[in-house]
């Protein structure tokens, strides 16, 4: 009995030492990822882990969300054969709707559920429809500021955002 104790203890030992965490972004979902702060003379700045950005072309639009480092991981666009058979324009309010849906999805089914938007509209604008599809969704078009860890001096403390209380 005390052999087989031992040997599941040793075969632990040998185990986790070869556990990794595969999610590369996980850190930014705990909000204590890297957030870069760009350069000090870029204009709009980029602060943000994950960005929406939407194309509109003469005959399309596109949606898609940027990471930080450049790469896209999700994207939509009415170019799309599966989209554009159930549009009557690709460029009309109902193809802006519908575009924010499936990004709207497509986000929750990879994980991002924040991201930073900076896209202007007037009101009652397509783009207006499409963000508030998102948000209809489950996307949070703001993203949590990062969390720094306090010295033990600091008079404020912030709860930290993956304790649940």
């Amino acid at each position: 009995m005390n052999r087989r104790i031992i040997k599941s203890v040793c075969n632990y030992a040998t185990v986790a030492g070869y556990v990794h965490n595969r999610n590369p972004r996980n850190l930014e979902k705990l909000t204590i990822g890297y957030k870069p702060d760009g350069w000090h003379l870029e204009k709009p700045g980029r602060s943000y882990w994950h960005k929406i950005i939407l194309e509109v072309t003469g005959r399309n639009v596109t949606a898609s969300v940027q990471h930080f480092s450049g790469t896209v991981p999700v994207t939509a666009s009415t170019k799309e054969w599966a989209i554009k058979k159930y549009l009557y324009s690709t460029l009309d309010k109902a193809a802006y709707t519908n575009l924010g849906r499936i990004l709207g999805r497509r986000c929750l089914e990879t994980g991002i559920t924040e991201m930073y938007c900076d896209l202007a509209s007037p009101k009652g604008g397509k783009v207006e429809l499409f963000l508030n599809e998102l948000v209809k969704s489950g996307i949070s078009l703001t993203e949590a500021p990062r969390y720094i860890h306090p010295k033990p001096s600091d008079l404020e403390r912030p709860e930290k955002p993956w304790e649940v209380h």
